[in-house]
């Protein structure tokens, strides 16, 4: 009998402030049918003491506040996934130690590959649990990333103009163990495609590059591929009758919906309305919280898995299939199953209530952080960090969460808002 593993706890943390992205359409003068396209409504945009640390922090916390002692304890690896990264050696994962307060017998690394860097997070951890050399461990995986977008100069914007309305900032939380009262992992089921490709790159640590088309394709192929490889993997896996559910990573919507009509069409020559209903019942449920924070990278998955959870009925145990792609690239197909417990237990952290009490950016306020006046570049020496450029924003940070105060020869300080 095969051990479980999986998630046994989630949280996300879309940041302190968003955006309209219709009005930023409007005021872009973009194509209204193809934004339309991109099935957003809100994007998140991280303020001047906001960076990768905080909202990794911020995501994680509430998880780590509702365990015992005990539980607490058992953590013992700390794996941070992002694109995001503030150092070159150094990860994220040491400040999430140290502000979460956690046992020093940890296991402290970082993992990069683009948007697939939170898969590969969870599998690293469920395999550690697996392995049961420290028994009833635990591991904390924090996907975070914010967008480079927000330090472009210049007349870079029209560089990436329907590319700015899905550009989104945002973490997830996952606590991985033998208990997974939020997502049971089939042990075993999974499927890997990749491939090198310069679809989409950080040249510069503050830089953003890609080709959209290249992407698309590249998603497509990688889909395919990597459920085709996880039906070599799992006898009799079917795509539309395996999986109750289904999570992929949004960059936007459109580009789920494409996925999806791909697979249909690929595996049964479905006709555009029978696609449509598909995508409706098994697809739309998880586009809940992505529709309202854009594209945050290697979390996207999660954010897709969560809206899901607390969107639709688990009166009965659903099976769910997820798909992670990750630029440059690498990509894996994998599954498990949701049930009820795991819905009130995610229902408790009131992620869409968190995201409601955002400050509302206006136009003018998006603009003035866009012009990154107050941005901290990457390997900035000493600095000390605006919070009230924009003061309803600070005002609205909404309690106890961590932001960043200064920087001292290299050095991040962080306090409690």
């Amino acid at each position: 009998m095969s051990r479980a593993v999986g998630i046994e706890a989630l949280n996300l943390f879309g940041g302190t402030a968003c955006l309209d992205v219709r009005a930023l359409c409007d005021h872009r003068g973009l194509d209204l049918p193809r934004f339309e396209n991109l099935l957003m409504s809100e994007k998140a945009v991280a303020l001047p003491f906001e960076d990768p640390v905080t909202f990794a922090v911020n995501a994680a916390k509430p998880l780590i506040d509702a365990m015992s002692e005990t539980e607490r304890a058992r953590i013992e690896m700390v794996i941070t996934c992002t694109e995001s990264g503030l150092d070159f050696g150094k990860s994220l994962s040491t400040y999430l130690h140290r502000h979460l307060g956690l046992a020093p017998n940890c296991r402290l690394f970082e993992i990069k590959q683009a948007c697939y860097s939170g898969a590969a997070g969870l599998q690293m951890a469920a395999n550690f649990v697996l392995s049961a050399t420290s028994p009833g461990a635990k591991a904390l995986v924090v996907t975070t990333d914010i967008s480079r977008f927000a330090l472009a100069d210049g007349n870079a914007v029209q560089e990436w103009a329907y590319s700015e309305p899905t550009s989104g900032a945002g973490a997830a939380a996952m606590v991985v163990s033998d208990t997974p009262h939020i997502l049971r992992l089939d042990a075993g089921a999974y499927g890997n495609h990749a491939f090198e490709v310069m679809d989409t790159c950080r040249p510069g640590p503050d830089t953003e590059a890609g080709d959209a088309d290249l992407s698309l394709m590249a998603y497509l192929d990688c889909c395919a591929g990597a459920f085709d490889d996880y039906a070599r993997r799992v006898e009799g896996a079917d795509f539309r009758e395996t999986f109750d559910q289904l999570c992929f990573h949004t960059p936007f919507g459109g580009m789920v919906k494409g996925a999806h009509r791909h697979l249909m069409r690929k595996h049964y020559k479905a006709p555009p309305n029978d696609i449509a209903a598909d995508f409706k019942a098994r697809l739309t449920p998880s586009l809940t919280y992505g529709r309202r924070v854009g594209n945050t990278a290697g979390g996207s998955v999660f954010f897709a898995l969560a809206g899901m959870i607390d969107t639709v009925d688990l009166s009965e145990p659903l099976r769910v299939g997820l798909f992670s792609y990750g630029s440059g690239c690498c990509s894996e197909f994998f599954s498990g199953v949701v049930d009820a417990q795991g819905a009130a237990r995610l229902g408790a952290m009131n992620i869409s209530r968190v995201l409601d009490d955002r400050h509302s950016l206006s136009i003018d306020e998006y603009e003035t952080l866009l012009s990154g006046a107050s941005a901290v570049r990457f390997g900035t020496r000493d600095a000390k960090i605006n919070r009230h450029l924009i003061p309803a924003a600070w005002r609205d940070t909404g309690g106890a969460r961590l932001v960043l105060d200064s920087i001292d020869s290299y050095h991040r300080n962080y306090i409690w808002a």
